[in-house]
Parts: structure tokens; sequence; C-alpha cells
């Protein structure tokens, strides 16, 4: 895992391949076998089914540089949030690799084989990404096919490899909820459900994968072919079967046929499902995510650029969804003069409820997460441990519903940073603000119109905040109930448990804070210390190793909301470095 941290008003970032020499230390050097290589019989996924259209040697931009070994040299291996990557020179005479993985603990006979598409080629190197593990030790073997059969002498094995389950942790995991888990296709400890089928997609089978969907209630099956119409075919809700849609590497709008009108691909009636990128460089280019009528869906490990309407778009029916570790960059330029950056990064409306938000990193994004729009019933929401990189506004920006934000990272928000307005309840604890202009606003008191009696919430009655434990360091203005009880942002609590007292109303609307946070509705979690926010979330925000596109900011930005034109650049002209997909090597 690559850590990212803040030292002399900079983030950092340290590859782990600049410390080549010490992971090459740490290898453990292959034994030799008499036996043949058939000995390594190659293992299914378990209990899941794979379908995938075969996308090897399809994808190719440019020939494998980096230096050619006699034998397999491990670059780096890494444990990752249910999931490990492993990178390795190519082998002189290799026409390609299998890749084996087990538990620390399992016996050399108990090796499992990694799907071929988990294989892929770059410009320096070859890299594996192992899913779908529960947290533990594992090791992770590399085996060179030289003249057609695996010569097991030129293999590698990696060092123990230590992989941590993610958090599963809000409101899409409270025992309250209808599904009761947003894990999708997963197991809540992070390996394949029981029967869950896989498919993979890339730029060159996205269109061309096939499936067989259940389409009607007599349990007929009909093969569909293509993302979007296999989508399609599950909207109907006939086929609940765990999911999961493997991405892997750059897919642009152009490359899928059937993106709605406002190019999203669309998980619509879908039950137990998880869309999820393979690495560190699945991104969907130009596209979004419609999410509505769902049930028990999970979104992870995607880079989002460019997007025509929201990034990612919880739209209306939805129960049990699960948002993580995804990049939210720039979308496309709206029509308002508020979409410079494009509109929503993740936005959550019309009666969506049960929803998880965590370890997503936004890069300055100005409206990043719209909760509640036409709402006129409560519904349930959690923030925990993103990254708001000096995004503008709307940490989240909610109406009417109960959510809870915790240990969240607000890095120099030039606008604000948790918005309430109609009635809405918000429980804002250990987070840590720095230099978010204003971290707490209530439509129409207090610093909402301490400069413009208008405020900026539309005119909109207010919420109320309840705030525990949080960090606060360079804000412009921050009023408690205790300092002002009428004018105030937030009531500061003396502890988690206390519950607000309906003595504290808002200015506009009257509606007190509903105590949600310290009812039987609420969940289990542990949250962080907000001294460890920051550690925390730069560490396992974003995608896999913090994704292939990497922006540093500094506190010069903090006060800023005008597009950066350097990551604007980058993002314009962004191109994936994938050279192909599969183990097998076309030289």
């Amino acid at each position: 895992m690559v850590k990212k941290f803040r030292d002399k008003n900079q983030i950092k970032t340290f590859s782990k391949r600049a410390m080549m020499f010490v992971l090459t230390a740490s290898i453990i050097a292959a034994p030799t076998f008499s036996a043949s290589a058939s000995k390594y019989s190659k293992h299914g996924t378990g209990s899941a089914v794979v379908t995938t259209t075969n996308t090897s040697k399809t994808i190719t931009k440019a020939s494998a540089g980096g230096v050619e070994t006699a034998s397999v040299s491990i670059l780096s291996s890494e444990g990752n949030l249910e999931s490990a990557g492993v990178e390795w020179s190519p082998v002189q005479g290799a026409s390609g690799y299998d890749v084996y993985y087990k538990s620390e603990a399992a016996s050399d006979s108990e090796y499992k084989s990694l799907d071929d598409n988990l294989i892929r080629r770059y410009p320096a190197c070859f890299r594996a990404d192992v899913m779908g593990l529960a947290a533990g030790n594992y090791i992770v073997k590399v085996v060179p096919i030289v003249n057609n059969s695996e010569d097991i002498s030129k293999e590698a094995v990696t060092k123990t490899i230590s992989v941590k389950a993610n958090k599963r942790e809000g409101f899409a995991f409270s025992s309250a909820s209808p599904m009761g888990t947003g894990s999708g296709g997963y197991n809540d400890d992070g390996t394949v459900k029981n029967g869950a089928e896989i498919i993979y997609i890339s730029a060159s089978n996205v269109n061309t994968v096939t499936e067989d969907v259940v389409t009607n209630a007599k349990g007929t099956k009909t093969t569909c072919t293509g993302l979007v119409n296999i989508l399609a075919a599950r909207q109907k809700g006939y086929d609940k079967t765990p999911l999961i849609i493997r991405m892997v590497g750059e897919i642009k709008a152009a490359d899928i046929t059937g993106l709605n009108t406002h190019t999203y691909v669309q998980l619509k009636g879908c039950y137990n499902v998880t869309f999820e990128g393979v690495g560190k460089d699945a991104t969907a280019y130009g596209w979004g995510f419609l999410i509505r009528g769902a049930r028990n869906v999970e979104l992870r490990n995607v880079g989002i650029m460019l997007f025509g309407d929201d990034a990612i778009s919880l739209d209306t029916d939805n129960r049990n969804i699960w948002i993580h570790n995804n990049d939210l960059f720039y979308g496309a330029v709206g029509h308002d003069a508020d979409q410079v950056k494009g509109d929503g990064s993740c936005d959550i409306k019309q009666d969506s409820s049960f929803v998880t938000v965590s370890y997503n990193h936004f890069h300055d994004s100005g409206k990043c997460s719209l909760c509640g729009m036409q709402d006129t019933q409560n519904y349930y929401v959690t923030y925990h441990h993103n990254w708001f990189d000096h995004s503008d506004s709307r940490h989240p920006r909610i109406r009417v519903g109960s959510v809870h934000v915790y240990n969240n990272y607000f890095d120099g928000n030039a606008k604000y940073g948790v918005g309430v307005t109609k009635g809405a309840s918000a429980f804002v604890e250990a987070n840590y603000f720095r230099d978010c202009k204003h971290p707490m606003l209530s439509s129409l008191q207090g610093t909402d119109i301490f400069n413009n009696t208008k405020g900026g919430f539309s005119g909109e009655a207010g919420g109320m905040i309840k705030a525990y434990n949080n960090k606060i360091e360079g804000a412009e203005k921050l009023i408690y109930a205790q300092q002002d009880s009428t004018q105030f942002d937030a009531y500061l609590a003396s502890s988690r448990n206390e519950a607000v007292p309906s003595t504290y109303k808002t200015l506009v609307g009257g509606t007190t804070y509903n105590n949600f946070d310290t009812s039987s509705i609420m969940y289990k979690y542990q949250p962080d210390s907000p001294e460890d926010v920051q550690s925390n979330v730069t560490t396992y925000a974003g995608r896999t190793d913090g994704g292939d596109l990497i922006y540093n900011f500094t506190d010069a930005d903090d006060a800023s909301a005008i597009k950066d034109p350097v990551l604007e650049n980058k993002i314009d002209n962004y191109q994936s470095s994938l050279v192909s997909i599969g183990g097998k090597v076309n030289k």
C-alpha cells in the first residue's frame, strides 16, 4: 500500500518500486521440483462461476519494456484491502505466465490458480492482482511459460503478503436495513459468495462479453451480450444471483454501446451486484454510474473522469448501497455556472437509504455529494473515511435525512464542509477539518447568513448538526449552540451518546435534531481518533495504491475554488499505460 502524507505543505508519495532493491532482497528462493509442471494443476475460483470473453492480446498500446531477466524477479508485492498485488520483470524466452496464490499456512498442494484476466502487461513490468481475499497472510507464486510449459526452475515466490479487511460500517451494513449488507457479490469477509458469477470487461470486450440472465418468473435464462444488455436484463429483477463485474484498464464512453443520454452505465433494479476495478488503473473515462431501484450493490476501485452528468448517481428507491475506494476527478463542464468542474461527484437522492460512502478520494470536486433532492421522508446515509482533497462544497449537502459523517479528512476546502437544510439531522463526529473555510453550516442561520442574509442554500429552511470530537484547524468561522442559542451552526456534544435537547431548534423551520444516532436504528462502529484520520484516510482512500493519476495539491490551493489547470490538463490527456491483458505474451 502506498502511503501519502502531508509534510512541509505538500503531499508526497513514495513508490515501492523506488525501493526495488529492498523488495528483491525479500524474495523467498523458489524451490526446485523434479515433478512435471502439471503438478500445478489450475484450481478454479472456488464456488464462483467465471464467465468471460478472453481479453488476452486484445489491447496493444506499446511494446512492453523493462529489463528481461533469466528467471522471475519480483519487483514489488503488497497486501491491500481484501486483495494483493504483485509486479515482476519479464523473463527471457517466456511466452506467458501462470500465477498462483495460497494462504501462508496452507501447503504447496493448495495453491489456487489466478484468473488469466487478472494478469496484465505494462511497459516496465507484468502485474497480477489477487482479489476476493479475506484478511490474513498470503503467498503468491509466479511461474513463467517457456516452450509451452511451465518452467518451475525459473519461478519466484513472494514474501508473506498481509491483507487487510475493508471496514464494513455505516448504514449499508445496519442490522435494521432490508438487506443487512452492501457487499454485493461478496461475503462480508471479502470472499466471493457461493454461486456468484464473475465477468471481466475491458475496452475490447465490453460490448461482446456474454452472460446468462434469468429473465422471467419461470427461471428461463437468456444469453445476453454486452455489459449494457446484461445489466438491462437484470433490471427485471428475476435474477438475483450474486454477480461480480471486474473492469480491467481504461474504458472510454466511445467504447460502450448503449449508454443512456447522460452517458451512464445503468444498474437499475439490480440485486447483489459488485462493480469493481482491477488494480490501480481501472478508469471510466467520459461516463458514470446510475443506480436506481437497486438492492445490495457495491461500487469500488474505479477512477471516474470527465463524466457527463454525475459521476455516481443514486437516484430513486435504493437500499444497501456501498460506494467505496473510488477516485472522483473533474466531470465535463456543465451548462450552469457552478458546473465548471462537472456536476455532482456522488449524489444520493429520491428515497435512497441505508447507504455507505467510504474511503473515496475526491480530487478538487466542485460539488462532492448532494444528499437528498425532492425527498420528503427520512432516510439514512453514512460518510466515513473519505478524502475531500481540496474539493469545494457539499461534503455532503443534506436535505431531510439522517446522516452520519465521521472520520473524514476535509483537506483545504474553499467553501464549506457539511451543510444541512429542510430539517435534516447530521451527526458530525471525529473528522479532521484542515483549512476548511466553514466546517459546518445550517441554512439561513449562523455563519450561513453572517455575510449574506440570503444564505447559500437557495433559501431553504435549516437543519441540525450534532458535532462531537472533531479536529478543526484553520476554519474561518464556526458557531456552536452553546455560544449562541439562536444563530448557531452546530450543537457541540460533550459525549458521543449525548442527546441534543429539543430546546435547540433551527431558526427557519423550527425543526429539532432527531437523535437518530442514539436510537435503535444506529449500527455498530468503531471511530478512529481524529488525530489518526489524516494518516488512515490518505493511506487507504481511493483506488489501489492511490490509483495511476496522483496529483499533489499544496496549501496555496486551500482557499481556491478555481479549476486547477495542471490537473485539468492531466485529466484531458489521460491514457492508461496498460499494454495487454492476460498472462500470454504477444511479442
